[in-house]
């Protein structure tokens, strides 16, 4: 990595699915290639992290909700951005220019901007054979986003947290 790009800034968008606990291994990759990381939950997926770890992980807050109208900017521009996990909820919302918390708001300016994303979805399998997942991913990918492969959850949580591909992820947007 060249010197101009360790001040890069990487949003890690995170939502309430089974990996989302393990998203300190994002940052810490992340962080080990120069990123200046910025994590946004949503509002779900905040009761998955362990905030004060992840907060010391970072050396600042994660991001959930909106800032105050009379509140400074609190992140600088993204340079690049990753969702992981990436739930049913969020793809299909995102998809459909829904932009009812921080995080889909954030996604949706990130999208309209032409910054790099990828997205590394965590569905099981029958939302995954929904036709509207399809179409969203469908849109997604026409918006620029890179869609990754990711393991399907078969059931209710499961083993993905220690296999969950982060590093794919950062790859995409590198």
């Amino acid at each position: 990595m060249t010197g101009d790009e360790t001040n890069r800034v990487l949003y890690i968008i995170t939502c309430a699915a089974g990996p989302a606990p393990g998203v300190g291994t994002l940052i810490d990759l992340a962080r080990a290639e120069g990123w200046r990381v910025h994590l946004i939950a949503t509002p779900s997926a905040v009761a998955f992290l362990d905030l004060d770890a992840i907060e010391a992980r970072l050396g600042g807050p994660v991001f959930s909700e909106y800032r105050r109208p009379d509140e400074v900017k609190r992140q600088p521009p993204a340079d690049a951005a990753v969702v992981a996990p990436g739930t049913y909820n969020t793809i299909n919302k995102w998809a459909a220019g829904i932009a009812d918390n921080y995080a889909l708001g954030t996604l949706a300016e990130l999208t309209g901007q032409g910054v790099p994303i990828a997205l590394l979805p965590c569905v099981n399998d029958n939302l995954a054979a929904n036709r509207v997942y399809a179409r969203s991913l469908d849109e997604l990918r026409e918006a620029g986003v890179r869609v990754l492969r990711s393991p399907r959850q078969a059931g209710e949580g499961g083993p993905l947290l220690d296999g969950f591909p982060w590093q794919s992820a950062l790859d995409a947007v590198r």
